[in-house]
């Protein structure tokens, strides 16, 4: 039981270590201006590809790295739409999922270029429905993906957006996470996932997840974007 726990805690640990040097990327993206007006959505990952190797020595991507801009922001992480230039007036967002030490994290943050109030409130929205999904999360032991999807729409159709994507979130863990569970619903926070998100895995470890969230404003076509772990500070 104590080597047990001992593992749940390393694993949290090395969730927690990851996501810490996640936020640390992408504070050091925001510094250098890296995601910019002017400046190929391809060209911007590649950028912050690099600054990760930088910081932290070669860095693999669980996921494809994802740069996106404009109308771009309201496709789905499946998409692969073609290469766009920011704008000046722009809204973008970045989703990488680097891999620290054998741990993924799974991080998205948005940039609104230019004065419209309307991407401005859109990415400012972005982080208080993040907070009430947790806020979900927590207070209810006993929550499947199907409840905190549903609490997660809410709240962004409370504040005019609707979710730009078919799951609000995902589990996540050590690198490659989806052999955990492969693509099932249970492996999502989504209406199809009736189970509830505090168990273990089928290889008997904690659940751990990434709430992810996608706003997107349909009238006016653009989206931002904003992920990081759900279950763990």
């Amino acid at each position: 039981m104590t080597s047990d726990r001992t593992d749940e805690q390393a694993r949290a640990l090395g969730l927690v270590e990851a996501q810490r040097k996640a936020v640390a990327l992408f504070a050091e993206v925001e510094a250098r201006g890296l995601v910019a007006p002017g400046s190929g959505e391809r060209e911007v990952s590649d950028r912050i590809r690099d600054l990760a190797n930088e910081m932290f020595g070669t860095t693999r991507h669980w996921h494809k790295r994802i740069v996106r801009s404009g109308p771009h922001t309201m496709h789905p992480y499946k998409e692969n739409p073609p290469d766009r230039i920011i704008g000046e007036e722009d809204i973008a967002f970045a989703d990488f999922g680097p891999i620290f030490e054998e741990y993924e994290a799974d991080f998205g943050r948005t940039f609104v270029f230019g004065n419209d109030p309307v991407k401005h409130r859109l990415r400012d929205d972005l982080v208080p429905v993040f907070d009430a999904g947790r806020r979900a999360f927590r207070a209810d032991p006993e929550i499947t993906g199907r409840r905190l999807y549903a609490e997660v729409e809410r709240a962004g159709s409370e504040r005019g957006w609707t979710l730009g994507g078919w799951h609000a979130g995902h589990l996540v863990g050590e690198f490659p996470h989806e052999t955990i569970d492969g693509a099932t619903a249970e492996s999502y926070i989504t209406p199809d996932n009736d189970q509830p998100l505090r168990r273990t895995d089928r290889a008997g470890r904690r659940c751990h997840w990434i709430l992810e969230i996608h706003l997107v404003d349909t009238s006016r076509g653009f989206g931002g974007f904003h992920e990081q772990l759900l279950d763990l500070a």
